[in-house]
Parts: C-alpha cells; structure tokens; sequence
C-alpha cells in the first residue's frame, strides 16, 4: 500500500468512533444498541401485521406471530454480528422480515394456512443456504462503480418510506397533516443539532435521543394510545410448530424468487455496511452473511415467523452515530430477543407515532444515499460509467416510485424486480459486464 492510500485509510479510519471490533462501554452500548432497535422496530413488525391482517388471523395468532418476529429477528441479528463459524459476516447488521416476503405469504397462506407458509419458509431457506456457497465468484462483479450506485440506491429507494412516516404512516386517516409533518419537521431538525453540536453520547445517540423526545411530544400531544400496551401479555414464550408445516411445491416456488431477491440485496447492504463502517468486504464475508439469511429463515420457519433478511435502514445510523462496532448489534439482537418474549414491552415500542421515525429517518437514508455519492466521487467517470449509473438510478427508482408498472409482468419477475435496490443493483451488474471499455 502506497504512502498515501495508508495515510488516507488512516484519517478515514480515525472519522469512526468505534470501529467492527471495538466494544464500547456498557452504559454507551445499551443506549446505541436500543437506537438501531427503534430504527428497525416499525419494519420488523409491519410484515406480520399485514401478513395477518389479510388472512384474518385472531388477535392471539397475530400477537403470536409478532413476538415471534421480534425474537427471531434478534436470535439472527446475533448471528449475523457475532458469527458462529461460517454463519454470519461479523459486521453490525441489523436482520428482520422484509416486505419482499409479504405477497408470497399471503398468497401460500391463502391456500395453505400457516402451516403452508411456514413449510415454504423452511424450504426455500435450504434454497438460499446452498446459493450463499456461491457468493464468491458473484464478488467479483462489484467495483466501486456498482458498490457506491447500490449503496446510494439503498438511501434514496427508502426515502420515500421515511416521507410516508413523517406524513403519519401510509395509509393514516390523518396522512399528510400539518401536525404529522410539524412533529417529523421538529424532531428532524432536534437530531440534526443534536448530532452536529453535542458532546459524546448526546451526538453518538443524536437518534435514540431524538426518537425519545419525540415520543415525549407525542404523549402530550394525545398521539399515543397505550392501549395495545395495557392489552399485551407480560411473558409468552414463541411455540415451535405451533401451526404444523405443510411442504408443498407450488408454495415452495412461489418463495423462491423472494429469496433471490433477498440474497441480492443482503450482498448489496453488506457492501454498503462495509463502505459506511471502512471495512472491507471479503466475498467470504459477503457469503456469510447471506448464508446468515438463510439459517435465519430457517429458525423463523421452526417459530413460525416470516424469513429473515438484512435490513437496510440501520446503514443510516452507523454514518450518522460513526459507531461500526459489531458488539453495539449483538446486545441489539440480544435486547430483541427478550422483546420478543415479553409481548408488553414491544408492544411499547411499536405503538411509537410514524412522524418520530420520519423525523429521524429523512437524515438516516439521506446519509446512505450521499454515502454512496462519496463513493462514487472516488471513480473515474466517463460515458460508460455515467450510462451505468444513470440507468441503474433510474430504473431502481422508477420501480420504487411507480411500482404499479410491474403488474402485467409474470409473478415471478415481479418479485425480482418489485425491490428498487434488487432492480438497480441487477442493471448496473448487468450493464458493467455488457457495455465493454473502449480503447
């Protein structure tokens, strides 16, 4: 390594507060740990809701499947940032149900009940455990170039998530109100100055705090309703088979391409964990990870709990807070895990207003995005590399945006491409290989 590379890995390396493997004190801990659980709390949850919510489960079967989620999401955010031997890249990455499963679900458990999902759960894990031996030749295909559009893609592809919170969820009767935007709008502008001009802690925990006075300001604003809380078990341990499973080969294809999907995005948001947290990412760890995904959906499928994939949301905190370190996310999958068995104390968590996450949300994915932008500032770029980019952003985008433009597509296709990180990073893969470099 040049004199100058190792003096500018150098000063980049001192821009983190803690690096991967650095284990900041207990108290400190707790309270990052707890941030990156409320960033993530509202999408951990939000697929067993609609999953149940659409096949019309009692309420005990959806406050099951919920607990359920939540200890599941923290047993393999564990794996994924502690490892244990090939399992899991050893990064600070946060895991939980993605939406890309939401439709095959309620189409399997339409027909099958859960106990077809769960069957379906198990198997196409077994798909993706084998596919994650194959990452490595797959690594090859990500300079710069491809790294710094998917991390960038990522920020601006959940923009649009942290607008619908700060308008008051998608779908409120109160969407878009003056007094959701006013909340979002404040608590924003609290983080950002919180995190720009405080000292340790009250920078390091800019969101957490953030999202504290914003819950705060909510209660008094009648915002809140604790009923959920008052209406939720204290202890209730997640049944194995508590549905039964049922293997059925339609139901088995239906998830397949959701886990296609879900492979490439964790390889995506592993290379962007790595690029925010200056680490590299090895194909072996790259692999890890998605094999990670894939025994993680298995223990899901065992609790009946929907599959596990990497969650883009936490990248946006580790750029804000500089804290990379791994240990912050094994006491995050740790705190989940016992969320997950005292029903009352998520239930505390998950009523938190919309407008509090999009307050924080807005900085978090907006940092990915120019994350990415940075990187990109490292490439030479020519025509090629302007063709690739501008064609991987806008069709990653557009698909976000304008979702609907898929449905005349086969199922299948659909779910490939229904992700606008999965789209974009599949046209600049693509593109990379096709259009060669003139002479």
């Amino acid at each position: 390594m040049s004199i100058e590379k190792h003096t500018v890995l150098e000063e980049t390396q001192e821009q983190m507060l803690y690096q991967i493997d650095d284990k900041p004190p207990l108290g400190v801990s707790i309270v990052l740990a707890l941030q990156h659980i409320l960033a993530a709390f509202a999408g951990i949850i939000a697929v067993p809701l609609v999953v149940a919510g659409a096949l019309n489960l009692s309420v005990e079967e959806i406050s099951m499947m919920v607990s359920a989620s939540i200890f599941v999401a923290g047993v393999t955010t564990v794996l994924q940032s502690k490892g244990l031997g090939p399992i899991g890249s050893r990064v600070s990455g946060m895991m939980g149900t993605d939406f890309t499963f939401a439709n095959p679900a309620i189409s399997v458990g339409s027909r099958f009940g859960i106990a077809g999902i769960v069957g379906a759960t198990i198997a196409g894990s077994l798909v993706e455990i084998v596919l994650s031996r194959f990452i490595k030749p797959l690594m090859t295909f990500f300079p710069p170039l491809i790294t710094g559009t998917v991390v960038a893609l990522i920020g601006i592809t959940l923009l649009p998530v942290s607008m619908d919170w700060a308008a008051g969820g998608s779908g409120a009767k109160d969407y878009g109100s003056v007094e959701n935007i006013s909340i979002a709008f404040v608590i924003m502008v609290f983080t950002l100055l919180l995190n720009h001009y405080g000292k340790g802690l009250w920078s390091t925990a800019s969101v957490f705090i953030g999202m504290i006075f914003g819950y705060i300001l909510c209660i008094f604003l009648g915002k809140v309703d604790l009923s959920a809380v008052n209406d939720a078990a204290w202890f209730a341990l997640p049944n194995v088979f508590h549905y039964g499973v049922t293997f059925d080969l339609s139901a088995i294809l239906s998830f397949i391409p959701a886990y296609v999907v879900s492979l490439i995005s964790t390889v995506g948001i592993m290379m962007a964990i790595g690029e925010v947290s200056n680490t590299k990412m090895s194909s072996n760890r790259a692999a890890n990870g998605v094999l990670a995904d894939g025994v993680g959906s298995l223990i899901a499928g065992v609790f009946g709990a929907g599959p596990n994939t990497a969650f883009s949301q936490n990248v946006g905190l580790i750029t804000l807070t500089k804290v990379a370190s791994r240990h912050v996310m094994i006491l995050a999958g740790i705190i989940l895990a016992v969320l997950g068995v005292f029903p009352k104390l998520s239930a505390l968590i998950s009523i938190m207003p919309q407008p509090v996450l999009g307050g924080v949300g807005v900085i978090m994915f907006g940092l990915v995005a120019a994350q990415g932008i940075k990187t990109l500032a490292t490439v030479k770029i020519g025509d090629r590399e302007l063709l690739i980019i501008s064609v991987a952003f806008a069709l990653g985008i557009g698909v976000t945006v304008r979702p609907e433009l898929l449905v005349g597509l086969p199922t299948p296709i659909q779910m490939v491409l229904s992700s606008g990180i999965s789209t974009g990073t599949l046209a600049a893969l693509i593109l990379n290989i096709v259009l060669k470099e003139k002479p």
